[in-house]
């Protein structure tokens, strides 16, 4: 059977049907079955023991991990591939420097080449997804051909998938055919393990056309194509189209004393704390005063403009993907009384008895390491240090109740934030909406095990969505921008930076719990009770305006926490003027003008 050209898969519109486009991949890859996913516990319970029987799954000690299971992914293939990730747009000016670009016609050829009968013994699903509330006028769909049933299991877990998807991709297909409005009603990814090599190995984005392509990886980020392949580098497009905006961000709702719940949206980098922050438990001494956090996402959020002015924000995924070493009882007590049952290992280490382990658990020794040798610290880490973990957000004992709320949350503050060792102060707050995009638009952060590459090098990652943002910077800047207007009732926006340290290397501020401190003088200044000074940066806390009692922290740490060490800032500066000249001519003259004045030239 002959490989149908490249256009007809990519491009087929919303004129065909969803089975037409499936028979089309079909004949393309050639598999010796083909499944249609109904996201049934039957279905689900059905791949776990066929993964089971052929090794690609590993039961947990079913006692201390009742529906636990240990994936280990090929040594090869442990981290998103940023360098192999593109975003193909018919001119490459609007992929922008931020991104890898290829022209569509050349990268369909080069993705068809490898796909072509790549699925031969294999089967193949077919994986509808519903990216946020199944009846959210905020939720988008997509479905996924893949032949790995290890992607399978995790985007039951990470999405609305299935069935119910499915009846909502034909309701809205015969809704926009009704209409005569052309296009797709869902976006269409086709991923296959391939031979996972990394030679062979790349991840494609179509904006224009909603399509996806993914091959030779089967690691979460690649591999999971409603995750940051659709939720963040295809909807950020979508979502400049249609007004509204998809972000690299948690959602936590803070309930004061009074009973007033402010939900906040925050963007860090990968492995920078998102998870613990969306799960945070309130020091003793706020629980007892009344204070509660509730979970509504930890990594993915879309927002827009409610009828009132406001922002309103929905996490598009069902469960957390979250970075298992440095989870403990200690760090985020909430993520581990999550992932005691019903979860999804991915690259941990094994004690003798079959449980999970990885760094910062506990201070047991392993039996076996990731890759399933017996433990040897000469040979690494046990656990890698990006092994995870894939469970059910429902499951999260601070699960927010308002979390499947088809409207969203309400937004009271924006926070941008990063892993900064100097520079940066615990927390300010921008002066206005553009001040604050240009906080946002200039943030960096110190690399981390998520990506490939090295570890701990300072680089510019704007809102967090360096490896996400689906266009050129420039053009996502001046989105961000439009929504100023007088029918937008804009949320504060805020800038924290948790990991700064001392000149001995030790962190100054505590962190975990310790945050909702910082969390709740944010609160104050959207409500305009507390108190902040000027500073270059933006509106620092006033002495005594965070609450520190408690803290084992002596008055000289308490001010460099936000201490702003001018050489510092000169340098900060010049780094970000030689960011905003690397975006070339579409970066927004608004946040060029937010430098001082001897550097905004250009």
């Amino acid at each position: 059977m002959n490989a149908l050209p490249r256009a007809s898969i990519a491009q087929s519109g919303g004129l065909a049907s969803l089975e037409s486009w499936v028979s089309e991949v079909a004949a393309l890859t050639r598999p010796d079955r083909i499944h249609w996913c109904d996201g049934s516990e039957t279905e689900y319970r059905h791949l776990l023991e066929l993964m089971q029987a052929d090794g690609t799954l590993l039961p947990l000690n079913p006692q201390t991990h009742p529906g636990c299971w240990l994936h280990r992914s090929d040594p090869d293939d442990v981290a998103r591939v940023e360098h192999l990730t593109f975003v193909c747009t018919r001119e490459q000016e609007d992929a922008g420097p931020n991104n890898h670009w290829m022209a569509p016609a050349a990268a369909h050829a080069k993705m068809d080449a490898l796909f072509d009968g790549c699925m031969r013994g294999r089967t193949m699903y077919v994986v509808p997804y519903c990216m946020g509330p199944i009846d959210s006028p905020l939720a988008r769909c997509g479905v996924e051909v893949t032949d790995s049933p290890y992607v399978v299991i995790n985007m039951r877990l990470m999405t609305r998938m299935g069935a119910e998807a499915r009846a909502r991709i034909e309701r809205e297909g015969a809704e926009r055919a009704a209409r005569g409005e052309p296009g797709d009603v869902f976006v269409r990814g086709l991923h296959s393990l391939g031979e996972l090599d990394p030679a062979r190995r790349f991840i494609m984005h179509f904006p224009e056309e909603l399509a996806i392509k993914s091959y030779g990886s089967g690691y979460g980020g690649n591999a999971l194509l409603g995750k940051k392949c659709h939720a963040l580098r295809i909807a950020s497009w979508q979502a400049r189209q249609e007004g509204w905006l998809a972000e690299h961000m948690l959602i936590v709702g803070i309930e004061t004393p009074a009973g007033e719940t402010h939900y906040i949206a925050a963007a860090f980098p990968s492995a920078c704390g998102k998870t613990n922050l969306a799960m945070l438990i309130p020091p003793e001494a706020y629980r007892e005063a009344g204070w509660k956090v509730w979970t509504v996402g930890d990594d993915i959020c879309w927002m827009r403009p409610g009828p009132d002015g406001r922002l309103w924000a929905i996490n598009p995924e069902a469960g957390f993907f979250g970075v298992a070493p440095g989870t403990s009882a200690a760090s985020n007590p909430n993520a581990l009384a999550t992932i005691q049952r019903d979860t999804i290992f991915t690259n941990v280490a094994l004690t003798e008895d079959g449980q999970p382990w990885w760094e910062g658990l506990d201070d047991r020794v392993p039996a076996t390491d990731w890759r399933g040798r017996p433990f040897d610290p000469a040979n690494g880490p046990a656990a890698h240090p990006n092994a995870r973990f894939t469970v059910s957000a429902a499951q999260c004992p601070s699960y927010s109740p308002h979390a499947e709320d088809p409207q969203g949350v309400p937004i009271s503050a924006i926070v941008f934030g990063g892993r900064r060792a100097t520079t940066m102060p615990l927390v300010f707050e921008a002066r206005d909406w553009t001040h604050g995009v240009f906080v946002g638009a200039t943030m960096a952060s110190e690399t981390t095990a998520a990506a490939t590459g090295q570890v701990g090098i300072v680089r510019r990652d704007p809102m967090a969505m360096k490896p996400f943002c689906g266009y050129h910077f420039g053009d996502f800047f001046a989105h961000w921008l439009a929504f100023e207007r007088p029918s937008v009732h804009l949320p504060g926006i805020f800038h924290v930076n948790w990991f700064r340290k001392d000149e001995r290397g030790a962190f100054l501020w505590p962190g975990f719990g310790e945050n909702l401190r910082v969390l709740e003088w944010i609160i104050g200044r959207v409500q305009r009770t507390a108190e902040a000074i000027e500073s270059p940066m933006g509106l620092l806390p006033a002495d005594g305006a965070l609450r520190l009692d408690g803290l084992d922290m002596s008055a000289w740490d308490e001010r460099r926490l936000i201490a702003i060490d001018s050489e510092d800032w000169a340098a900060e500066v010049h780094s970000i003027q030689s960011f905003f000249a690397s975006l070339g001519d579409r970066v927004p003259p608004q946040l060029k003008n937010q430098l001082p004045p001897d550097h905004n030239a250009g």
